[in-house]
């Protein structure tokens, strides 16, 4: 047993870590709990805060030099700077301030325990030099930059796209459901567009990377880092295609007790983000008077938010609303600061402000904001300026935080009400409880557009502007479904009946393959099991993919050998991408590096509108390979799918050997959470590779790089709840729950999360307390501040 001094506390309090890694704290009041939840956070995971609360604030440069000023600039522009009072009265539950500050003095606390005993301060700390900083209660909410909005960059290319071509040409890069007319682009020229016009938002959002070449940088060249690639990565080179955010998504779905072989509802929840390491989710149980909840959060905020209270369980995904918009400004050529507005002026605001750097002066920069938003960009020479109208400035966006008010709820009316107040990011939200009642709700701050759709950038002088936002009350909801059953897996969900056209809450979902899946699925099982559940979020069905081997198998006696061969394994395939599966690798390869390109190469000749292009919206371009027409004919489209089909088996064979039955998909596709320090002899540290089943289409979405077949994004975090029976609930999160590398729950989750199996999620004090394997005292004492 271990004993540390908490100023603050009330009473004695407890952490009990169990054999899985998870912690379940223990307090004697509600205030208690939340400032033991900072002190654990940090204790588990405090390089991980450290380093996300100076990329958030923008001081990067103090710890790390001149080459991640760019960034800190960057960062600094999205940073909520409205009125503090708002923004804490906004989250929905009346003690948000009191529980962020306690949260935050629990995290200080271990911080300042760390200069008395170095030697519970992670490795990373050591290796470049550094020390954690303390936190101020307004840094949990201020930073935004972390949060998923959306479309500011799908509108740019949308623009570019139509300067050059038509709608129909856009769709292959995103379809927009419901159907939708986009409105005309005006006068904008996007042609004359800076090429730089999106670096800043890209560097505002991008994760802190530890390139040797940026650590070594000087002043004179740090200004060049702010380029980043589709994996978010900051480097000094353009990437040669428009590098589109990656696709992030979730899965959820709740059962109903008609349905389901427990008699009891079963939820089950996982939620799809960049793999890192540490894990972006933690798992944490907090347990004081009026408060006894268990779930996922992300380590820098208090509370949880997937998880359940004890009387009802909640998941949640992306709800893909359009969250901001781009404003084209004209500057007055004979002062930069004002723009044409309601056919006068407004200003341009300029805030001066001062970035450390480490072992050097600070950097002076400025920095720009307008009624619209902030500047992202000015090009002096066309006297056009860019800024970005987004949820982030609104009181209330932190994301996730929303959460604190939905953690009591016994009731799917509780919950939706609590649910009015959410904002960042907008989401899915599913619900069960212990009295058979299962729910969805949509939430998040909608932004009323009157005269535009927000797929299109507009002009900032006056003619387009939000009028608020759609009352929570207006968003789509379903409690207690005919069906038996709610799921989300990010897909256009609007009801029928919703005003979809009216309200234009956003017209650019995810593509419907894994939705599709899970619906069949659960419709298919009247008694849906918890290892049903566990089975479907391990799903690695590819519609897409089948499509592809039926597409193959219609080719009339393809001339080329290699085709034929193609083919004939294809004949096998069964549409699951298992990692040891010959055919999965084949299909995989044919579309990814050889009939997708040319396919888009085909459809799109030019190629200044091409690289605008990928990856591509899946959906679109296998209707114009199913249903060839012009410039595509059937005898195009055919001679096409042969020439790729052969291409990729000779690509097969030179990747994985020359014997078919050898190949597998898994000897490709991996996943290896790679330590951020890894250039700096922390390649020990890292977790894999590991050989991993599924793509992005299947319910598993395993999204990978297509020039490495790493995983770049899906569910590090899975949850499978039978709603009451608590301690039957299981989860994973990969790689582990500690961000330290010495602890023995750094990586225990990777492999069993590679070969898709849980651990248990143990609630009662009695299973706790069996399975429990540290315990950590915490007393009162000192400075309580």
């Amino acid at each position: 047993m271990t004993t540390f001094t908490l100023p603050g506390l009330s009473a004695p309090a407890e952490i009990r870590v169990d054999r899985h890694g998870v912690p379940h704290l223990r307090a004697a009041s509600q205030d208690d709990v939340f400032r033991v939840q900072g002190f654990n956070a940090a204790r588990d995971r405090l390089w991980q805060l450290d380093l996300w609360r100076k990329r958030g604030l923008g001081l990067l440069a103090a710890d790390f030099g001149p080459g991640y000023l760019a960034q800190d600039r960057a960062a600094r522009l999205f940073l909520y700077r409205g009125d503090m009072e708002a923004e804490w009265a906004a989250y929905g539950h009346p003690l948000t301030r009191n529980i962020v500050e306690a949260f935050v003095a629990g995290l200080n606390a271990y911080v300042a325990l760390t200069l008395e005993r170095p030697d519970l301060l992670p490795p990373e700390f050591a290796a470049l030099g550094t020390r954690p900083a303390a936190w101020a209660p307004e840094d949990v909410v201020r930073i935004r930059s972390h949060a998923l909005v959306r479309n500011v960059a799908s509108e740019v290319a949308r623009a570019q796209v139509l300067a050059r071509a038509d709608a129909e040409t856009d769709a292959l890069r995103k379809g927009l459901s419901p159907p939708h007319a986009t409105m005309p682009l005006g006068d904008l020229e996007p042609a004359h567009w800076p090429d730089d016009l999106l670096d800043v938002v890209r560097l505002a959002t991008a994760p802190v990377g530890f390139d040797p070449a940026r650590l070594a940088a000087t002043r004179d060249a740090a200004w060049a880092w702010t380029r980043v690639d589709a994996q978010g990565n900051v480097g000094r080179q353009r990437v040669a295609e428009n590098p589109e955010p990656a696709g992030d998504g979730s899965n959820a779905w709740a059962v109903a007790p008609s349905r389901s072989a427990t008699g009891r509802p079963i939820l089950a929840s996982d939620p799809h983000r960049a793999y890192a390491l540490p894990a972006l989710r933690y798992v944490v149980h907090l347990t004081a008077p009026g408060l006894d909840v268990i779930g996922a959060g992300e380590p820098a905020l208090p509370g949880i938010s997937i998880g359940h209270n004890g009387k009802a369980a909640f998941g949640l995904t992306i709800a893909p609303f359009d969250q901001e918009d781009l404003f084209v400004l004209d500057v007055d050529p004979g002062d930069p600061d004002r723009f044409r507005f309601d056919g006068g002026w407004a200003p341009i605001e300029r805030v001066h402000e001062r970035i450390p750097v480490r072992g050097e002066a600070d950097e002076p920069v400025t920095l720009g904001f307008t009624r619209h938003g902030p500047v992202i960009c000015e090009d002096r020479a066309t006297a056009k300026a860019f800024a970005v109208r987004t949820v982030w400035s609104e009181p209330g966006a932190g994301a996730y935080l929303g959460s604190l008010a939905y953690l009591d709820a016994a009731t799917p009316e509780a919950f939706g009400a609590a649910l009015r107040h959410w904002s960042a990011p907008s989401v899915n939200q599913v619900y069960a409880d212990v009295t058979g009642r299962v729910a969805w709700f949509t939430a998040g701050k909608a932004p009323i557009r009157p005269n535009w759709d927000g797929l299109l950038p507009v002009p900032g002088d006056g003619r387009y502007a939000w009028a608020g936002f759609h009352d929570g009350g207006d968003l789509p909801s379903r409690i207690d479904p005919g069906a038996g059953f709610v799921y989300s897996a990010n897909e256009m969900n609007l009801p029928e009946e919703y005003p979809a056209e009216a309200r234009k809450l956003g017209f650019e979902w995810h593509e419907p393959w894994r939705a599709r899946r899970i619906r069949t699925v659960l419709a298919h099982q009247p008694q849906h099991a918890p290892a049903d559940s566990q089975r479907l979020q391990g799903d690695d069905v590819s519609e897409p993919a089948l499509r592809l081997a039926h597409l193959a198998a219609t080719l009339a006696a393809p001339a080329d050998a290699e085709a034929r061969r193609a083919i004939a394994l294809l004949e096998t395939f069964d549409g699951h991408l298992h990692e040891g599966s010959a055919s999965a690798a084949l299909v995989e390869v044919f579309w990814v590096h050889h009939l997708r390109p040319a396919l888009l190469h085909a459809l799109v000749p030019d190629p200044e509108t091409r690289r605008l292009l990928p990856p591509g919206d899946l959906q679109a371009l296998l209707d114009r390979l199913e249903t060839p027409r012009p410039p595509l004919d059937r005898a195009a489209r055919d001679a096409l799918v042969e020439r790729t089909l052969a291409a990729a088996w000779r690509d097969c064979a030179a990747r994985l050997g020359p014997d078919p039955p050898a190949w597998a998909w898994g000897r490709l596709h991996h996943a290896l959470f790679a330590h951020p320090l890894g250039p700096r002899d922390f390649t020990g540290h890292d977790v894999g590779p590991l050989p991993m089943p599924g793509a992005g289409p299947c319910v598993i979405h395993a999204e990978y790089d297509p020039a490495t077949f790493r995983m770049t994004h899906g569910a590090s975090f899975r949850m499978v709840l039978d709603v009451g029976d608590w301690d039957a609930g299981v989860f994973v999160n990969a790689p582990g729950q500690s961000g330290h590398p010495a602890s023995p729950h750094y990586a225990d989750h990777a492999e069993p999360w590679a070969r898709r199996a849980y651990r248990p999620l143990l609630y009662s004090r009695a299973a706790v307390d069996a399975a429990t394997e540290t315990v950590i005292t915490l007393v009162p004492g000192g400075d309580g501040a």
